[in-house]
């Protein structure tokens, strides 16, 4: 009996195709930062996940193109934002977690994107990432830290909310704005420096997003990316692309050596995922050679690699990597002490005499006290 491999490689198709369906993925931007990243996500058509936007600024959220948006804070704020005060953000996300865990109810994993240093994302986005591990769904922040000319209350105020969201997401890849001033030609106007910052915020997001989403001759879905990020700390992600001869490789040493990564690359990192995307002509030894170059940077021998491909003909002689290390500590980012998402979600008292988060008890702990007796 002879087998149809037509046939078989359409089967192949409709598995992965199932799976991607499966996977429900949301994209929530909080404060205006995140707002306007998740804006350019979706004006790029990344494809396969829901964006929302969360903003205590009425007047931002109303000018926002995204149509899933999330107020938070009317009460406290009265729609005018929180004056880059993180501990309002803080308390104005409280005020709504009803209507946030409305947003991400049912997601498998929920990307939570912010600029820190201001209020709404310095506050709150610690607050809706620990309202999405508490409904079970793989958490991933990718946040933006700011210039260093912002000033250093700024700058600790962003470092605070990192380790915020360090402790009780899976995997947070932080990008330092002043990265850009090296990226940047001079004469860049200040609004092409933050559109670039978006931007970055998309890339690190659709790098991984694009993995789960595109099925490929060798494929990585979420099972892949869940091994490799739940739990996992600090992450870095770099993606390139390169034509011409040695395509793989060099597009692999620009990924490790993104100008837009924390210091340090890849090094020391405990698990690698890579995606290639080439056309069919991309040869087995260009492969081993980028796997090989971005293993030995991570100068770990136990580290643990895991490779995709997606076949893509409309590349031509261009060959895109994407590489996510995950699970490392650096001198220059604070160590992380995991805590209980309780500890962000606690339940926020409504009479003004008692700062937020004084409550023992979570949100979901409230909420099945709360449920009558049948």
């Amino acid at each position: 009996m002879s087998l149809d491999n037509s046939k078989l490689e359409d089967l192949k198709f409709e598995i992965a195709e199932d799976l991607v369906l499966d996977t429900k993925i949301k994209v929530v931007g909080v404060g205006g930062g995140g707002s306007n990243a998740v804006a350019r996500m979706m004006n790029e058509g990344l494809a396969g996940v829901e964006f929302y936007v969360v903003n205590t600024d009425q007047q931002a959220l109303n000018a926002s193109p995204v149509p899933n948006k999330v107020a938070i804070g009317a009460k406290l704020t009265q729609g005018r934002g929180v004056g880059s005060d993180p501990s309002l953000g803080r308390r104005a996300a409280l005020e709504d977690t009803e209507r946030i865990v409305d947003v991400l109810e049912g997601a498998e994993m929920v990307f939570v994107t912010a600029g820190l240093g201001g209020g709404t994302g310095g506050g709150a986005a610690p607050v809706v990432a620990a309202l999405a591990k508490e409904l079970g769904a793989l958490t991933v922040a990718v946040v933006t830290k700011p210039f260093s000319f912002e000033g250093p209350q700024r700058m600790k105020m962003a470092e605070k909310g990192l380790l915020d969201l360090a402790s009780t997401v899976d995997t947070v890849i932080s990008i330092p704005n002043d990265r850009l001033l090296e990226l940047l030609p001079r004469g860049t106007s200040f609004v092409e420096a933050f559109r670039t910052a978006d931007d970055v915020l998309r890339q690190g997001v659709q790098g991984i997003s694009d993995i789960i989403t595109t099925p490929g001759l060798i494929n990585r879905d979420f099972s892949d990316i869940k091994a490799m990020m739940l739990g996992m700390g600090y992450a870095m992600m770099g993606t390139a692309t390169a034509s011409g001869e040695n395509a793989a490789l060099e597009a692999a040493r620009m990924a490790i050596s993104c100008p837009l990564l924390e210091e340090g690359g890849v090094k020391g990192a405990r698990g690698v995922l890579i995606n290639i995307t080439a056309a069919s002509t991309l040869g087995i030894h260009e492969v081993n050679e980028a796997c090989t170059l971005i293993r030995e940077a991570t100068e770990n021998d136990d580290v643990q690699i895991s490779f995709g491909v997606v076949v893509n003909e409309s590349m031509g002689e261009e060959v895109k990597i994407t590489v996510i290390a995950t699970g490392f500590q650096r001198d220059n980012l604070p160590p992380i002490e995991r805590r209980p998402a309780s500890d962000f979600i606690a339940v926020h008292s409504h009479t003004g005499s008692e700062p937020a988060g004084t409550d023992e008890d979570s949100f979901f702990q409230s909420q099945e006290e709360e449920e009558p007796v049948m």
